[in-house]
Formats: structure tokens, C-alpha cells, sequence
């Protein structure tokens, strides 16, 4: 099954960053303003889902899902769900972090609603990597700078961490307290994080 990629409205400077990411046979979505990106992601939609509150309605034969703009599903998520009842279970959300932190907090959430019914979800911006992470064991290489680790739905138990500067042993991390963060990858290791009970949002970050 392709993989689908949605892009969203949020800003991208690096582009040819993201465009590494890319594939030639990617379904590609575009969220509302997320169309000011194809130009320079060199990409072609495949459908485009939006309230058209950020940008004009575009005139194209590409199809296109009108939404009303009062309504309870933000665009990308409703675009997630499209792509879900189509098939597909591997996504590389793109251009849905920065800008507004309400939006960026739904698109975290959208990430673990695709976690729940077993899809693959890889999120990128200009410096990170982002994804779920739980019972399966996550490898992180010593090209990250740093990668941090945050509780979003209840706590987080039976944590692992291996191959980094702060390891952990069956440890917890709660909501209110995220003490993950900014954690590091040896030199020339290679790290291991799991997690035995619930999930954590991982972000690896490149300086």
C-alpha cells in the first residue's frame, strides 16, 4: 500500500529537508494552505481536503473535499480519516507543526488517533522527527542532537531507555511532570526506547 503524505498550512522553511522524506509513489494530500507548499516540495496532490479559509478554492480537475468551516474535525484531521478509510495505514505528516500551538496540539492528537488503529505516523518539520511510541521498541542513531520524550495520554509506565545519556529502567512519566526532555544519544551509540504500559510522543531533534 503507498503511503500517504499530508501536507499542512503550517510554515516549511527548509525544503529540500523535507523533500528527503519524500517518495515517488506518495499519495499526496493537501490541507487548505497547504498547497502554498507543492511548488517548492515539487509535489503534484492527489486530493485536496480543506475549509478554503486560508487560500482561495482552487480551479483544478484535482479532487477536492469541500468542508464547512464550522465544523468538529480540523482539515488535516478529516484528511487523516479520508485517507484512513481509503486504506492506508503509513503517513508522513508534513507542515503541521509551528504556527499555531492549538493546531499543533490537534495534529499530536491526530498522530495518536493513527497510533490506536495501528498505522505507521512519522511527523516532520525543519529540525525534527516526531512519532508514538510504545510496546515497540524505537532505535535512535547519534545524528540527533538531542530527542525528548513527553507523556500525552495518562501516564507513561514501564519506560526503557537504553544507549543514551539519561537512561532509564522501568521508569514513569506523567503529564505534569516531563522531566524527558533534551535527553542524548551516546557517541556512536545507537538508543532504545520503549514503553511497557500507554504511550510517548518522541521527538528527535537535529541542531
Amino acid at each position: 500500500m503507498r503511503r500517504c503524505v499530508i501536507v499542512g498550512n503550517a510554515a516549511i522553511a527548509d525544503y529540500a529537508r523535507v523533500r528527503e522524506y519524500l517518495k515517488p509513489d506518495d499519495f499526496i494530500i493537501c490541507c487548505d494552505g497547504g498547497l502554498k507548499h507543492t511548488k517548492d516540495l515539487l509535489v503534484s496532490p492527489d486530493l485536496i481536503v480543506g475549509d478554503f479559509d486560508s487560500i482561495e478554492k482552487p480551479k483544478t480537475d484535482i479532487e477536492t473535499i469541500v468542508l464547512p468551516r464550522e465544523k468538529d474535525d480540523t482539515d488535516t484531521f478529516y484528511a487523516a480519516k479520508e485517507a484512513y478509510t481509503k486504506g492506508f495505514r503509513d503517513f508522513l505528516l508534513v507542515g503541521v507543526f509551528g504556527g499555531r500551538l492549538d493546531h499543533t496540539f490537534g495534529n499530536i492528537s491526530l498522530m495518536l488517533w493513527l497510533y490506536n488503529r495501528e498505522c505507521r505516523c512519522l511527523a516532520i518539520d525543519d529540525q525534527s522527527e516526531m512519532q508514538i511510541v510504545g510496546k515497540d521498541a524505537v532505535y535512535i542513531d547519534d545524528t540527533y542532537s538531542f530527542f525528548s520524550l513527553l507523556c500525552i495520554d495518562g501516564p507513561a509506565l514501564g519506560i526503557s531507555i537504553s544507549g543514551a545519556k539519561f537512561p532509564l529502567d522501568n521508569g514513569a512519566i506523567t503529564s505534569e511532570y516531563q522531566y524527558g526532555i533534551s535527553n542524548e544519544v551516546l557517541p556512536g551509540a545507537t538508543a532504545t526506547v520503549s514503553v511497557e504500559n500507554g504511550v510517548l510522543f518522541l521527538v528527535k531533534t537535529m541542531e
